[in-house]
């Protein structure tokens, strides 16, 4: 019956607390009342029976408490681990191991616990009182192992008894690999069979080489799981998996963009404990299956049933493949890179502007301004303080005279990687891994910036997060001239990863190139960049000097939406204040978002859509591109025309040439 019990306590591991898995507990806590009573007057009862019912008992409760503790906080888990770290005092303190005399009162503590649990997971009493009741429960497990530990050390000159020893750190390694192997979500993953334990169970078999196969193994299993960790950490921040050959790349940005949260030495030191963590990993892997493989060779009988088990798994609903269907994974997306490296090559060869440059007359004598808004995505629109300031911005830029028409395009990237939504709309191409970045910039390709530039136009890129020179972008877009962090003269305060605040950064581009020949430049605003910090108040364009009067509002938001929406509104409201005090009727901007932000503002699957706009105050470019269905004013309509962001050059070319 305590077996049955065991099933019922796997059962509801597996499932969770739903109402299947709360009636498999009660099924459960009832049996154990009934299975004590049944071997007591069957003459059924044993030693084993009772360690037996007392670690299902704990199992159970551990389980339980796993689940509570997501609801009403950590402290609960002290109800499910108290077993547990007794097991654990016991074999550093003798006088610890001694059976103690039965009590009825520890077997009731035991089922209150169960009880409490369940009752605290049906949500069938207010949180309050399931508080309490846990709080209480948690009270009566101390004063019930505390009078044990009493008893004990009052004992603890008498004899001990024999202890057995050796067996823990196989069960830890033995703990460790199947952890390895099944690469859970949660604790319930923890209690399916993983089938690749038969590589395990084969290795251990091995008339020769047991040990150097076995290592091999463990190395094999310490990468998974860091390539798991990298997938998790991914697809929260960038909407995918983690891509094997390319993705190494973000870690260092990755350092930096967490500096700017935390601080440098904190994310020094957190980059420092991650590669500590995968060292450890390296090393602790390799040891942990070369003992359980040395056990499984030494214990046959049980390696066959483990064997026989790995084979039926991935048949059971308790089965797992996690760990071989990532090795699996991994390998085809390593074989889709190098398959994509040469499909790239085609299409970055394939480029109707090559032979013949656009003319781009429509637009002779227009200054052209590319301005990507950092993490502007469709999300923002339904934020209040951004859609106040894209409602408001409309009404402001149509009474001065300016037009405007907005759509949706699909962006390569999610949450990050900014660089590759750029080179996407220069590039005309679909940029979405770093590897295909890498690759374009080392090609010839047309893109916006060096069309206009042979089409008569000056060039710029202003980009204000930039704190080191970026040679390569130099060589791929041929610009005249770069702005960065360190050669504008700002000398204002900073603001986590915005070292330039986007007022300074517009006041200063019009002093520099606005006052000139025609100049085609692409200007990023950053102040909407993550980590979202409070942005400076707007300050008279006049008086934005070198930038000192540009300091941070004093305001405090906790919610991470409301700082994204605070950031974005602030973007675009700078951006509109400064179009209403431009005198020059011939400049023309594309305004557009570069990504979504992270996935925790935007929740599961947004998708990939940022707003763009083009603004002009000559009706003529809007008769240009009436053909293209965008909506008047800054917000796009929902069921308007989705592009996809490589769709924008040939477009944008093609509308203003010939």
């Amino acid at each position: 019956m305590t077996g049955v019990r065991l099933a019922l306590a796997i059962g509801f591991a597996v499932v969770g607390p739903t109402g299947t898995g709360l009636t498999l507990v009660a099924l459960g806590l009832a049996l154990d009342w009934v299975d004590g009573q049944v071997a007591r007057r069957t003459g059924t009862a044993s030693r084993f029976g009772a360690r037996f019912d007392m670690e299902t008992d704990a199992f159970l409760i551990a389980v339980l408490s796993g689940y509570a503790a997501a609801a009403y906080g950590w402290w609960v888990l002290l109800i499910g681990a108290a077993r547990y770290l007794l097991w654990l005092a016991e074999r550093v303190a003798p006088w610890l191991r001694r059976p103690v005399p039965p009590r009825y009162w520890r077997k009731v503590v035991a089922a209150v616990q169960g009880i409490v649990l369940a009752v605290a997971l049906s949500g069938l009493v207010p949180r309050a009182v399931a508080s309490a009741a846990l709080v209480v429960a948690l009270a009566l497990l101390a004063e019930s192992f505390g009078r044990d530990v009493w008893w004990l050390w009052r004992c603890r000159t008498e004899p001990a008894t024999a202890y057995p020893t050796g067996g823990g750190p196989t069960l830890v390694a033995i703990g460790v690999v199947w952890a390895a192997l099944l690469l859970p979500a949660g604790p319930a993953g923890l209690l399916r069979v993983p089938a690749e334990a038969l590589v395990l169970v084969g290795v251990a078999l091995l008339p020769r080489g047991r040990r150097v196969a076995a290592a091999l193994l463990g190395v094999l299993l310490a990468v998974l799981v860091v390539v798991h960790a990298m997938d998790r950490g991914f697809e929260t921040f960038l909407d995918r998996p983690f891509d094997p050959v390319t993705d190494w790349h973000y870690l260092g940005p990755g350092v930096d963009v967490l500096g700017d949260s935390i601080g440098d030495p904190a994310a020094w030191a957190t980059a420092a404990l991650a590669l500590v963590t995968v060292v450890a990993l390296l090393v602790a892997l390799p040891l942990a299956t070369v003992r359980v493989a040395g056990s499984l060779a030494r214990h046959r009988r049980p390696a066959y049933a483990l064997g026989a088990a790995c084979l039926v798994a991935p048949l059971l609903p308790l089965g797992s493949t996690a760990a071989g269907g990532l090795a699996v994974d991994e390998v085809r997306q390593v074989h889709t890179d190098l398959a994509d490296q040469r499909a790239f090559a085609a299409e970055i060869d394939t480029d109707p502007y090559a032979g013949a440059p656009p003319d781009l007359r429509r637009l002779r004598g227009a200054d052209v301004l590319v301005v990507f808004v950092e993490s502007y995505g469709r999300v923002a629109l339904d934020m209040p303080a951004t859609s106040a300031a894209v409602t408001d911005g409309t009404s402001r830029l149509d009474a001065s005279g300016w037009h405007t028409r907005s759509a949706f395009l699909t962006s390569p990237t999610f949450g990050a990687a900014s660089w590759l939504a750029h080179s996407t709309l220069q590039s005309g191409l679909w940029v979405d891994s770093q590897r295909r970045y890498d690759q374009l910039l080392d090609a010839d390709r047309t893109t916006l910036t060096s069309a206009f530039e042979r089409a008569g136009w000056r060039t710029a890129f202003d980009v204000p997060a930039n704190t080191r020179d970026w040679p390569e972008g130099q060589a791929f877009y041929g610009f005249d001239r770069l702005y960065d962090s360190r050669n504008v003269g700002y000398r204002g305060p900073e603001s986590g990863y915005a070292k330039v605040p986007d007022q300074y950064t517009l006041s200063t581009f019009q002093d520099r190139e606005l006052t000139g020949s025609p100049v085609f430049a692409e200007i990023d605003l950053v102040s909407s960049h993550h980590p979202w910090t409070p942005p400076p108040s707007l300050v008279p364009w006049d008086e934005v000097g070198d930038g000192t009067r540009l300091r941070p509002r004093a305001e405090t938001l906790d919610d991470v939406r409301d700082k994204y929406d605070r950031n974005i509104a602030y973007s675009l409201t700078t951006l509109v204040s400064w179009l209403e005090t431009q005198p020059d009727d011939d400049l023309v901007l594309l305004v557009l978002g570069d990504h979504q932000p992270h996935s925790y503002v935007t929740g599961p699957r947004p998708g990939h859509d940022v707003p763009v706009t083009v603004v002009a105050r000559d009706p003529r470019v809007l008769r240009r591109i009436a053909g293209w269905g965008w909506r008047p004013g800054l917000r796009p309509s929902e069921d308007g025309p989705v592009w996809r962001m490589d769709a924008v050059r040939d477009r944008f070319l093609d509308a203003f040439s010939g």
